[in-house]
């Protein structure tokens, strides 16, 4: 690819959860929704940030994938100067290729929106819940409401120990057992 396209894509998942794959433990993004978002390459970061909200319907945090990376370092972008670099990853990752790469974003709530969401534990049976299928899906929760799309969702694990020992726990909460 020759010349920059006057857009980039945003690959933006948000309202699930970062968890292991059971077969291989390779970090995955299970539930919510993921969808395009097309923006300027000229855009501000904080002009990006009222899209993402009016996207998602309410303030979220970004952090993105590098373009060879995975979802266990994801890279928070906080700033022009982020934007501007994780914008320039993914152009020389695009370089040899025929189309521009879309953007891998993760859009998270705040942390001040994670203190004030209800736990909701009690809005569907905890029988319908497996440590693989997201709450935040259920048919009997709204899609689209903020306090649901970002109820509890857990952090990518920081290390390889914390990781294994939560495939560990997973395929052990699968196969019936106490963990």
């Amino acid at each position: 690819m020759e010349s920059k396209p006057k857009n980039i894509k945003l690959l933006c998942s948000y309202g699930g959860k970062i968890l292991p794959r059971s077969t291989d433990g390779e970090l995955r993004y299970v539930g919510g929704h993921t969808r395009v978002l097309a923006v300027d390459r000229s855009i501000s970061f904080s002009e990006l940030m009222e899209k993402l909200r009016e996207f998602c319907g309410s303030s979220v945090k970004l952090r993105c994938q590098l373009p060879k990376g995975d979802l266990e370092t994801l890279i928070s972008i906080t700033n022009d100067e982020d934007l501007a670099q994780i914008t320039d990853e993914y152009d020389r990752a695009s370089l040899k290729l025929t189309y521009p790469l879309k953007i891998r974003a993760v859009l998270s709530p705040p942390k001040s929106l994670l203190k004030v969401s209800p736990d909701l534990s009690s809005s569907s049976s905890s029988a319908s819940r497996s440590p693989y299928r997201s709450p935040y899906t259920s048919s009997e929760s709204p899609p689209y409401a903020a306090a649901y799309r970002f109820g509890r969702s857990p952090r990518a694990p920081v290390n390889n120990w914390r990781n294994e020992t939560r495939c560990r726990k997973l395929w052990e909460l699968r196969r019936g057992q106490n963990v």
